[in-house]
């Protein structure tokens, strides 16, 4: 099924993986080489926004889901819906449905940690991957034991396992904290006010707010199970970085590049977390060597 609505300028259609509807995106040429864009926490497909256009004009066919949980796709009700393998099996099946058998994969925050464990746990699937301001989960996990720093800036996913509170306070006075939350950890002018209006809208769908905690609560209550193929990631990789990233110790990208067997490195000393939206030409490029590299290969 393919509709418009009045948010999405594009055709968008529900597919259906690994047991959910996953309200989808799809621009750019039917041949183009497959590029599967994941959003993370608490964007949805719109936070690809300055990526879709240009990927699909170099002739990309471009893949943009809502994740489980969020905006117009499915929501799960149980916290165990929400584990890693769960989400990274949506990302396979949604190339099932649409017939690749390999794809580009680029995330960002929690896409990011999809992107990542997709990768690690089946290599097969991917041509490239490309991450942004997220480390390798291995990575996370030893990082965040050692550094006091890193714990105190992941304060909000210990919150998060508290029942309803966090969706009750974030609630108040028109989604506040949201918005707030955007605004005072980005570059000024990454998100303007339609922007803000877009999210708010996303985040109002019923159910999606508690769907877009229970990720945070999976993580602590079903977190991912022994990787089959170790912790090395074999696929070619490429990490944009933002130093200014409020959530995230930048210390960590070096060290997720070294548990890449083809892995890049790129860093922005004056962007924050939200890079796609602060850097989106150089994000495109980097985003377009990757799948050209690969056609070249």
């Amino acid at each position: 099924m393919t509709t418009t609505n009045h948010t999405c300028p594009y055709a968008c259609t529900f597919l259906t993986t690994n047991g959910v509807r996953l309200h989808t995106i799809i621009a750019g040429p039917e041949n183009g080489a497959p590029v599967v864009l994941l959003h993370g926490f608490p964007e949805f497909w719109y936070g690809w926004r300055h990526q879709i256009p240009v990927l699909a004009a170099h002739g990309c066919r471009v893949i943009v889901p809502d994740q489980r949980g969020y905006n117009l796709s499915d929501k799960p009700p149980r916290v165990a819906d929400y584990n890693m393998d769960a989400l990274s099996d949506d990302m396979l099946g949604l190339l099932d449905a649409l017939g690749y058998e390999r794809a580009t994969l680029v995330g960002h925050d929690w896409g990011a940690a999809v992107a990542w464990w997709t990768a690690l746990r089946t290599p097969e699937r991917l041509h490239a991957l490309v991450i942004l301001n997220v480390p390798h989960p291995g990575v996370m996990r030893r990082y965040a034991r050692r550094h006091l720093s890193q714990l105190r800036k992941s304060w909000y996913m210990f919150f998060f396992q508290i029942p309803r509170l966090p969706e009750w306070l974030i609630r108040m006075r028109g989604f506040a904290a949201g918005r707030r939350a955007l605004l005072t950890t980005s570059r000024p002018g990454a998100f303007s006010q339609e922007d803000i209006a877009r999210y708010v809208e996303a985040w109002q769908q019923p159910g999606a707010l508690t769907a877009m905690i229970n990720w945070y609560r999976a993580l602590f209550r079903h977190p991912p199970q022994r990787l089959p193929h170790g912790p090395r990631v074999r696929v070619p990789t490429h990490i944009l970085w933002g130093k200014r990233d409020a959530f995230l110790e930048h210390e960590m990208a070096s060290l997720s590049r070294d548990l890449c067997d083809q892995g890049r490195l790129t860093f922005f000393d004056d962007a924050t977390h939200w890079l796609q939206h602060e850097e989106p030409d150089a994000v495109n490029e980097a985003i377009l060597d990757m799948v050209q590299a690969h056609k070249e290969a």
